[in-house]
């Protein structure tokens, strides 16, 4: 997927596309997630696609729950829900660095022959 030391670094705009894509992976993630977060709050917790939406990104964004569950399957899945969002924000900055990081690495170690 990336090129090795002894390729030469990634032309500008195929970077730009690299990032693009990254930023693409990171969105459907982040979107998924909130779908996933929607339907159990909905579903579980009987609240509006709105409040869902809210808990959802609240959550996924770090903030905590608006409200708080009220039913012991809504605890379980707030609960359990809060730790795949903890990753999501690890994935995602990982997504979002990692052309970054290896551009600057590979601009460092890159073998001119």
């Amino acid at each position: 997927m990336y090129e090795t030391r002894k390729q030469r670094p990634l032309s500008k705009p195929n970077f730009r596309l690299r990032m693009l894509a990254h930023f693409g992976a990171a969105l459907m993630l982040i979107a998924v997630s909130i779908g996933i977060g929607m339907a159990g709050y909905c579903g579980f917790e009987h609240l509006s696609a709105t409040d869902g939406f809210l808990n959802a990104s609240m959550l996924l964004g770090g903030m905590g729950p608006v409200n708080a569950p009220a039913t012991e399957v809504g605890k379980l899945f707030a609960g359990f829900f809060a730790l795949y969002a903890g990753l999501v924000f690890i994935v995602t900055a990982a997504l979002l660095l990692t052309p970054l990081l290896h551009r600057l690495m590979h601009h460092f170690h890159w073998d001119e022959r």
